[in-house]
């Protein structure tokens, strides 16, 4: 289905003064013709005329469409596609036209935690109003899914929550393509976040390869978000292009593990975050005895042999690697 883009409809305002200009002509008439007739005895062709006007006249008055900035409106007649009104004015189309928009009563949720009884009234109150209003938004939307709980590549359960930009790029393939383009546009966001989200690890891990290529990177959900965001984006536009919808941009809102392993998870996380850190006080310490002891034989401070070198790099280790202040002891006789 190729869209076609309805130009030279602009014409509202002149259909609208010649068809209201023609109706006062007709109330005229009919007073005009009630008056001869009551005069002559006779019934005359211009009542007969004006009667008919007033009672088929107001059909001109259902073809007229105003279309707003970013708007569209998808035309059929008797079940043919005829084409859209893109351009914003006032438009005369045939009476007997009809707008299509299968996605009129569908919200998508901006938020999917919101579920209370005055915003599904509220959702019901924009369906019956937007029943009647069948156009297309051309505007940048966002689609705010709910959270997902995902299996990464590891096979650790995480959720994770995007935020779609999108907009209609071609009316046709929107309402003809698909049964309902909002709707569609959702699953397939679903089911692409699904794809991209089991090739990654949670957190950078060995021997993993995100990328295809054959080789371990150090690619991660947490590290590469904008990486991650951008397959995203790709995986969704290549399941809509069909649905004539274009995806400006997808990121990342929300990303944790799973209630049921975050615990677990946070004392792995801490573990390995104290490790880290003693290995930089072991690395600092070791530094501190060996420039101590370089400038106690620079200095001939005092000889030390290797058994009380060993002592004394000892004592200091576990005083610059302790976790309590260190304990004085005051040796009052020989060193030896």
């Amino acid at each position: 289905m190729k869209e076609k883009v309805l130009s030279h409809k602009n014409n509202g305002f002149l259909v609208l003064i010649l068809t209201t200009i023609l109706y006062i002509a007709a109330i005229a008439g009919c007073v005009w013709g009630s008056l001869i007739t009551a005069n002559d005895e006779s019934f005359s062709p211009l009542l007969v005329i004006s009667i008919i006007w007033l009672c088929i006249g107001w059909l001109p008055y259902c073809g007229l469409r105003v279309i707003k900035p970013q708007e569209a409106l998808v035309l059929t007649l008797f079940g043919k596609y005829v084409g859209t009104l893109k351009k914003e004015g006032f438009y005369f189309v045939n009476p007997f036209c009809t707008a299509v928009n299968p996605a009129a009563g569908t919200h998508l949720h901006q938020s999917g935690d919101v579920d209370n009884s005055f915003s599904k009234n509220l959702q019901k109150a924009e369906t019956n109003t937007n029943s009647i209003n069948k156009k297309i938004s051309l505007k940048i939307m966002t689609l705010n899914n709910n959270r997902q709980k995902i299996n990464d590549c590891l096979g650790n359960p995480v959720e994770i929550g995007i935020a779609v930009m999108w907009r209609v790029v071609d009316t046709a393939k929107a309402v003809f393509e698909v049964d309902n383009y909002k709707e569609y546009l959702s699953l397939q966001c679903d089911t692409a976040l699904r794809n991209i989200v089991r090739i990654y690890p949670y957190d950078t891990a060995p021997d993993v390869d995100t990328t295809g290529d054959g080789i371990a990177d150090e690619g991660s959900l947490r590290g590469s978000s904008e990486i991650v965001a951008a397959r995203i984006r790709e995986e969704i536009q290549k399941r809509v292009a069909e649905a004539g919808l274009e995806i400006i941009e997808a990121r990342i809102t929300y990303l944790a593990y799973a209630p049921e392993i975050a615990a677990v998870m946070l004392q792995r996380q801490q573990a390995s975050a104290i490790v880290d850190a003693r290995k930089m006080i072991v690395d600092g310490a070791v530094g501190m005895v060996e420039m101590a002891l370089d400038r106690l034989n620079e200095n001939s401070v005092v000889e030390l042999d290797e058994e009380r070198k060993a002592a004394m790099v000892s004592n200091l280790l576990v005083v610059l690697c302790g976790n309590r202040d260190a304990q004085p002891v005051v040796n009052s006789g020989s060193l030896y």
